[in-house]
């Protein structure tokens, strides 16, 4: 990353990604603390959605004190005519790479990280917010293989109904579509959702096909298990992640703590598989 110039007196050291209406800087403070920056601009009325999910994420993010979870420290707002024009977030620099980057067959690496987003995510209930949008590119792997769970815009309080569809189509959960309550099991099912593609390469079926936010459609009933697509999977998390994208919240995990629990018993599986397979060679 190039040096660029100056932002609110921070030292610019490069660009880290581009989202809508949005550009995240690494910055550098007067101390040499490293912090990534996300400016979001408004550019027509529309835009105003866009100001507003960031000054959310920050409230949402600033409520935090947790390792597995992306740290917000400051926001600041530029005003052009009365109106807001500009945000700025400063958070935490996290070095590392989405889970959909992060490229291992290794399962039970797979499920220890698993596991280290549902303690996030528990942290995370147990504030009495939602995620709402956990997804492998919302999960960072550092090179410590330590999770970060990341981008808050989308969370909102446990039971809140949404005035609109807000969600990734491939890992969205059937009461985001309908515009139900969002509660803890709706975290269960997206990262159900995760970690069947993450095991498998494909995505479960949900109420929005790909990329076409706004249109419905049923679910595919004939959903393969990931087992069946992947004999390296075991039962038990193979069954967990089953229960974990049932249609109804009411038939999925009733809580983030009992995914966790699950995550153990399929972890103590697999490495007794691993081990009777080294034996028996």
């Amino acid at each position: 990353m190039s040096r660029l110039h100056e932002i609110l007196g921070y030292e610019v050291l490069g660009t880290l990604g581009h989202g809508a209406r949005s550009t995240i800087y690494a910055v550098k403070d007067s101390e040499n603390h490293i912090f990534a920056l996300k400016r979001v601009a408004k550019e027509s009325p529309s835009d105003q959605r866009y100001l507003d999910q960031a000054v959310a994420e920050h409230k949402v993010a600033n409520r935090f004190n947790h390792a597995t979870l992306r740290k917000s420290f400051k926001l600041i707002q530029y005003r052009k005519f009365i109106r807001v024009s500009e945000v700025f977030v400063l958070m935490e620099m996290v070095d590392g790479v989405t889970m959909e980057q992060h490229q291992t067959r290794d399962t039970i690496e797979l499920v220890l990280l698993c596991q280290q987003a549902a303690v996030g995510l528990m942290e995370m209930h147990r504030c009495g917010y939602v995620h709402a949008d956990i997804k492998p590119n919302n999960i960072i792997v550092t090179d410590r293989k330590t999770v970060k769970i990341i981008d808050f815009g989308q969370s909102c309080p446990i039971g809140t109904v949404k005035e609109r569809i807000q969600g990734t189509p491939d890992y969205i959960a059937p009461e985001q579509v309908l515009r139900r309550r969002v509660t803890a099991q709706t975290d269960v099912f997206n990262l159900g959702a995760t970690m069947y593609w993450l095991l498998t390469n494909r995505h479960v079926p949900t109420l929005i096909p790909r990329g076409e936010i706004g249109l419905t459609r049923m679910a595919d009933d004939s959903c393969p298990s990931p087992r069946e697509l992947n004999p390296l999977v075991s039962p038990a998390l193979s069954s967990l992640i089953m229960d974990c994208i049932q249609t109804s919240p009411a038939d999925r995990p009733d809580t983030m703590a009992r995914v966790h629990e699950r995550l153990e018993l399929a972890l103590t599986q697999l490495k007794r598989n691993r081990d009777d397979g080294a034996a028996s060679s």
